[in-house]
């Protein structure tokens, strides 16, 4: 076969999105650069009626934390519940809806992906499922969260974690890959 026709990943591979969404993402990632990135740090109100603005679900943007340095791909595809919280430096790749629900901490340096490729096929299509991070779980520091997980309530996930499962409720969880370790007592 020659080496012109020979199969290559990505072959075929065409953008999912269409032209409106890819101009929208074009104008977020203007307002991400500068008014959300350069606002300062108090500010937490400021930068969720921004990202509502641009479709995020947050019913409540006076009492939410987002960090001006958090990276987020498509704001329209976010929610934050009241109390949520997204740390220094967090990387919100949100091909698919991800979910804080109420006290839900995440913290620095965390990668939130729900998106993927399929592997199998040589075009490589995208495969995207949501994230949902329960009621007042806690999502240490610089842990990898996949595509399609769900992290229970009041969870504990342990710093440099690689979670590509569902973790349960009220556990200690750590390791590559995350697995409960132990039961998490109620906080005093």
């Amino acid at each position: 076969m020659p080496e012109d026709s020979a199969p290559y990943l990505a072959q075929g591979c065409t953008t999912p999105y269409r032209r409106r969404e890819v101009l929208l993402r074009w104008v977020w990632a203007a307002v991400e650069a500068t008014l959300f990135r350069w606002s300062p740090r108090p500010l937490h109100g400021f930068r969720a009626r921004l990202l509502r603005l641009f479709g995020a679900e947050i019913p409540e943007p006076s009492q939410v934390v987002v960090f001006p340095s958090v990276r987020i791909e498509f704001p329209w595809r976010l929610t934050l519940h009241p109390r949520a919280m997204l740390g220094r430096r967090v990387c919100v790749y949100n091909l698919a809806r991800i979910t804080l629900k109420r006290g839900a901490n995440v913290s620095q340096n965390t990668h939130l992906c729900a998106g993927t490729h399929d592997y199998t096929k040589w075009s490589m299509p995208l495969v995207t499922a949501p994230i949902v991070i329960g009621e007042n779980a806690w999502v240490a520091a610089d842990v990898f969260i996949g595509p399609g997980v769900t992290v229970g309530e009041l969870c504990v996930v342990g710093a440099r974690s690689v979670v590509v499962r569902d973790l349960p409720a009220r556990k200690i969880c750590v390791g590559h890959p995350c697995k409960p370790v132990r039961d998490r007592a109620d906080p005093k």
